[in-house]
């Protein structure tokens, strides 16, 4: 289980950062509004990471909502985002198997109560963040800023690409039938 989740975690490190990279190139005059929600809608990601981080640990998160009144400019995000992200890819080395099946009870931002498993938070931000970051994209498709390549299978093969290699099967030579 840790493999598959430490694989997302680290599909989701490379996601983010394609994603700020493409908002550092968007006009911040121009597209005031624009760059000011794509910005808010990652802080908002960042913002639930570290949340449910304190949740696995079992430490307070200080936060009173699922985003922060201000928004960080983009180069606080560039520097939270990959350390969160990276938090989570220690987590997962260092994880027993205890540590992702044990569910843990939490309280939400908004007071609901809560209880899932370490795997299940974990899983939790990563779709969390897939889902926020199709908004993201959307924002800047309407800016014509090209959209990064986020799929899970584009960032398998630039990660490791020795995959374009395996399942090809070698030319086969026709015989003719008598």
């Amino acid at each position: 289980m840790s493999g598959s989740l430490r694989t997302l975690l680290s599909y989701q490190a490379w996601a983010n950062l394609e994603f700020l990279d493409k908002l550092a190139g968007v006009d911040p005059l121009t597209h005031q509004a624009e760059l000011a929600a794509a910005l808010r809608l990652m802080n908002h990601c960042h913002v639930v990471a570290r949340i449910f981080q304190s949740h696995l640990t079992g430490k307070t998160h200080g936060y009173d909502a699922d985003n922060t009144v201000e928004t960080p400019p983009l180069a606080d995000l560039r520097a939270g985002m990959p350390e969160t992200d990276q938090w989570y890819l220690d987590y997962i080395d260092r994880a027993g198997p205890g540590d992702l099946t044990t569910p843990i009870a939490f309280t939400f931002t908004d007071g609901d109560r809560g209880f899932m498993t370490g795997a299940e938070m974990i899983t939790h931000v990563v779709t969390h963040g897939g889902y926020h970051r199709g908004e993201v994209g959307q924002i800047l498709k309407t800016l014509k800023v090209p959209l990064p390549w986020d799929t899970f299978a584009v960032y398998l093969h630039q990660a490791q690409p020795s995959r374009r290699l395996q399942g090809v099967a070698p030319a086969r030579v026709s015989t003719p039938v008598p």
